[in-house]
């Protein structure tokens, strides 16, 4: 039987695909996420942001409202490319200075071994940023807790507590649900946040138990810069040195939801032994205030494996290292536990829940005189 499609016919479609092909515009590059700025000290700042499109990229930064200087990441020799989640770290930055930066974003439309075909680049708007600053009297920051993905909280908790300027944002844990995919961690942290406050004032995130679980949660560093790249680590802004811990999850390593895949008892043993050196540091030893951010209260809990666990291994040393204040989340209830001799001897505050009338900001304000802080709710 032959064929009913002449070879006329064939030309014709072969013209009309080709047609559709040439005409048809391309997905124009965007930023889906960011700048947004991780990992202060005195002297570097780490922008990230990610694009929809693989692309190379590079930060234009500067002093006094220029941006005359060019950063680059590489490793081994090769600039980062052919990717969608950018880092680049400001290296030899001045403590307590602003710098004004933006970020920009190559196109790669095709990487061949001996030629890249390079598509449009995109810049962002201009943002400024400081520096952390050892010698400050004072420095304030706001913590939030337990949105659990309700990232419409996160504007009006801000607002209430942004009447005055603030240094740095702390998540302090369960921000987010189980992790599943990279949409989740954008459309519920990186995005709002960028569009808030990032972009100018770093947040620091804290992990909590929920963002333990989920296929994606063992991605989750990729879109954060932290300290050695782990989610513990002190570090010092004004007069208080900060003391970020990682509490793990709440349940047995052995429960059934776990599917035998989690090792927090170790992972909270690793934390101690790095705890009783670091409340031995000069650093930790001379400043003004000590805080401790950390999801789970260290509380003796009937129900908690994990809270226990901490308070076993944790709360020794933190008697003995002088802390002023913890700060913490997970209960879902408000509340202020004050020092109790022989069993904790500094006081904790505990945000509250997602639930509305329960979310709170907590604001810190603290000074060489005597640190201040409140809570709102919204």
């Amino acid at each position: 039987m032959k064929d009913n499609i002449s070879h006329k016919h064939l030309v014709c479609i072969f013209l009309l695909i080709t047609a559709l092909l040439i005409t048809t515009p391309c997905h124009a590059l965007s930023i889906v996420a960011g700048p947004y700025l991780q990992n202060p000290t005195e002297t570097s700042m780490t922008i990230m942001w990610i694009t929809d499109q693989k692309c190379t990229c590079w930060v234009e930064y500067g002093q006094d409202g220029n941006a005359n200087l060019k950063a680059i990441h590489s490793q081994h020799g090769l600039i980062d490319a052919d990717q969608t989640i950018h880092r680049i770290t400001l290296a030899g930055l001045t403590p307590g200075q602003t710098y004004t930066y933006r970020v920009c974003s190559k196109e790669i439309q095709k990487f061949e071994p001996y030629k890249v075909t390079y598509g449009e680049t995109v810049t962002g708007d201009y943002h400024s940023f400081q520096t952390l600053a050892k010698d400050l009297s004072g420095v304030s920051f706001l913590v939030m807790n337990d949105i659990h993905q309700r990232d419409e909280l996160f504007g009006p908790l801000i607002n209430l507590a942004a009447a005055l300027p603030y240094d740095l944002v702390f998540l302090n844990g369960d921000i987010l649900g189980h992790l599943e995919d990279e949409p989740q961690i954008i459309d519920h942290i990186l995005k709002p946040c960028s569009d808030l406050f990032a972009g100018e004032t770093p947040f620091i995130y804290v992990r909590g138990n929920h963002e333990t679980r989920g296929k994606f949660a063992r991605m989750m560093p990729n879109y954060l810069a932290t300290p050695q790249d782990r989610y513990y680590y002190a570090f010092d802004h004004g007069p208080v040195h900060f003391i970020v811990l990682d509490g793990g999850e709440d349940k047995e390593d052995s429960h059934w939801a776990y599917s035998g895949l989690v090792d927090f008892d170790q992972y909270r043993q690793e934390q101690k032994v790095w705890l009783e050196k670091e409340i031995q540091t000069q650093a930790c030893k001379n400043a003004a205030y000590r805080i401790v951010l950390v999801h789970m209260p260290p509380m003796p809990s009937e129900k908690w494996h994990g809270q226990n666990d901490i308070y076993q291994k944790w709360n020794p040393l933190l008697n003995t290292g002088k802390i002023d204040l913890m700060i913490s989340g997970h209960l879902h209830n408000y509340q202020i536990v004050e020092p109790e001799q022989g069993v904790r001897d500094y006081p904790i505050i505990i945000g509250g829940g997602p639930k509305d009338g329960a979310a709170t900001v907590i604001r810190v304000d603290a000074t060489r005189g005597q640190p201040q802080g409140r809570h709102d709710s919204r």
